[in-house]
């Protein structure tokens, strides 16, 4: 007879990530597309948590609602295209 054994995780304690800077000498549109991506990948990670997996059910009202939700800015036009986007190619 085959006897299961089950093991517990090690539990350690949640340590976020260091955050570094970015790298200097950039143009300045470069930053802003870098954070914008951040933004929308936070944003498509926490819809997907919540269940949203089909382009078409995040509008911009649920992405926005999802931002205020997580605690960051209202995102613009183009970042909650990008969420569209990077949902869309989730589900490939």
């Amino acid at each position: 007879m085959a006897v299961a054994v089950i093991r517990r995780p090690s539990i350690e304690p949640f340590t976020p990530l260091q955050k570094k800077a970015l790298p200097a000498g950039r143009p300045r549109e470069w930053y802003i597309t870098h954070n914008r991506r951040l933004k929308a990948m936070r944003l498509t990670i926490a819809l997907l948590d919540s269940g949203v997996y089909i382009p078409s059910k995040a509008t911009n009202a649920a992405i926005r609602t999802m931002a205020e939700r997580i605690g960051i800015h209202p995102p613009s036009d183009t970042t909650c295209r990008m969420v569209r986007t990077l949902i869309r190619y989730n589900n490939r």
